[in-house]
């Protein structure tokens, strides 16, 4: 989804976007309304004029960012498994938008009802997931409390972490090469740490 320059928006839409960079790269208790509204070009006023607060200022940025997330979900291929999706809808979303995973990073971790949604959302698939993985390989899957967190630490922590996992890394790490292949590398490990032994019993057992 292509995203118009500054030029193009409304007032509102213009301090919308810009809080959500000043909210990526600062937090959002770090970034003043004076700040959003002095980075846009335009009057502190506004921002109560269109948002009535920072609280409604971030709702708005909270909503916007939800929505882009969900559109590309929306995208998701069950037929794939959620791994190999997931890894082309973070291409989408995340592989040219710093901006987006810096202010995701901040969401996730702090505590409000963004970030309770969208990780409510992502938990809701990564179950989905385990199902179908269990229904593929029959028998006693994974703890079925924890393996959707342990799937999504896979998913997740590459955002989280980008930071300090990036000057470890060759490559851009959310360039879309590199997203297929660690979605690829995260598919081997949940299907050979989670199911493998399942696995095994299905083929006949170890020949070791």
């Amino acid at each position: 989804m292509r995203t118009p320059a500054k030029s193009d928006l409304t007032g509102r839409a213009r301090l919308r976007e810009t809080a959500l960079e000043l909210f990526a790269e600062r937090g959002f208790e770090a970034t003043s309304t004076r700040a959003v509204a002095a980075a846009a070009g335009l009057s502190p006023a506004l921002v109560t004029r269109h948002f009535g607060s920072k609280e409604g200022l971030r709702a708005a940025v909270d909503e916007y960012v939800l929505d882009r997330i969900t559109e590309q979900l929306r995208d998701l291929d069950p037929d794939k498994g959620l791994m190999a999706s997931l890894g082309e809808v973070s291409a989408h979303v995340f592989g040219a938008d710093p901006v987006l995973r810096g202010y995701l990073r901040h969401v996730l971790l702090e505590n409000s009802e963004a970030s309770s949604e969208l990780f409510g959302r992502l938990l809701a698939g990564a179950r989905a997931e385990v199902e179908r993985l269990s229904g593929t390989y029959g028998g006693q899957g994974p703890d079925d409390e924890w393996a959707p967190f342990q799937m999504l630490c896979l998913i997740l922590g590459p955002l989280l972490l980008e930071r300090v996992m990036q000057p470890n890394l060759d490559e851009p790490m959310f360039a879309p090469d590199v997203l297929a292949r660690r979605s690829a590398a995260n598919q081997r490990l949940l299907l050979q740490g989670f199911f493998g032994s399942l696995k095994d019993s299905a083929d006949g057992g170890s020949t070791g």
